[in-house]
């Protein structure tokens, strides 16, 4: 049995139809649509809110309210003006930003705040912990090839997605999925392993 295999290109093509006619769906306030959009967007969209915000708790947060933006301005979204996925990035990269700002306490006597404030650093062994976890991540990615090392970096630090990785790399996208895959076998094999 023969498979036809799709170009590159004309797969991100396709996925962008689908994407923008999801949007257009959810512009009617289609709910149906909504849940596509959120399955087709919503790894990368967290992606971005977790690494604005560096807390998983606020970007969970943060993703809601972002789905509640696309909700609420879908049917304003041009597709000549932007890619959706452009689009939608740019609402979860404001959401975060706006919500990072937020998070500041207002200003307060020194005196009160200190005495309001419970010490939540955390202590001697949890640092430890953590720093030697750390270690061993960066030591076990350090040890991959070079390209399943910046793979599995951008994918998951950067949030992008394995077309986008491919089309850096200029490689197919089942290929950029190969390295990644081993990468992360081998990643756990090593981290099981120590």
């Amino acid at each position: 049995m023969l498979l036809m295999t799709i170009p590159q290109s004309r797969q991100a093509d396709l996925a962008r139809t689908k994407l923008v006619e999801a949007l257009a769906c959810v512009g009617r306030q289609e709910t149906d649509a909504l849940r596509q959009v959120y399955d087709l967007t919503s790894a990368k969209l967290f992606g971005i809110c977790l690494r604005i915000s560096q807390d998983r708790e606020g970007a969970e947060d943060i993703l809601q309210e972002v789905y509640v933006s696309i909700w609420n301005r879908a049917a304003s979204f041009d597709p000549a003006r932007s890619s959706p996925i452009t689009w939608m990035c740019t609402i979860a990269r404001n959401r975060a930003i706006d919500w990072r700002r937020a998070q500041r306490l207002p200003d307060a006597p020194i005196e009160d705040a200190a005495l309001k404030m419970a010490d939540i650093r955390p202590r001697a062994p949890e640092i430890m912990l953590a720093a030697e976890n750390r270690k061993q991540l960066h030591d076990c990615l350090d040890a991959l090839e070079n390209r399943q090392n910046a793979a599995i970096r951008s994918a998951f630090l950067d949030g992008l997605t394995y077309a986008e990785l491919a089309a850096r790399a200029s490689v197919p996208a089942g290929t950029m999925k190969s390295w990644i895959r081993r990468g992360l076998m081998r990643l756990k094999e090593c981290l099981e392993r120590d």
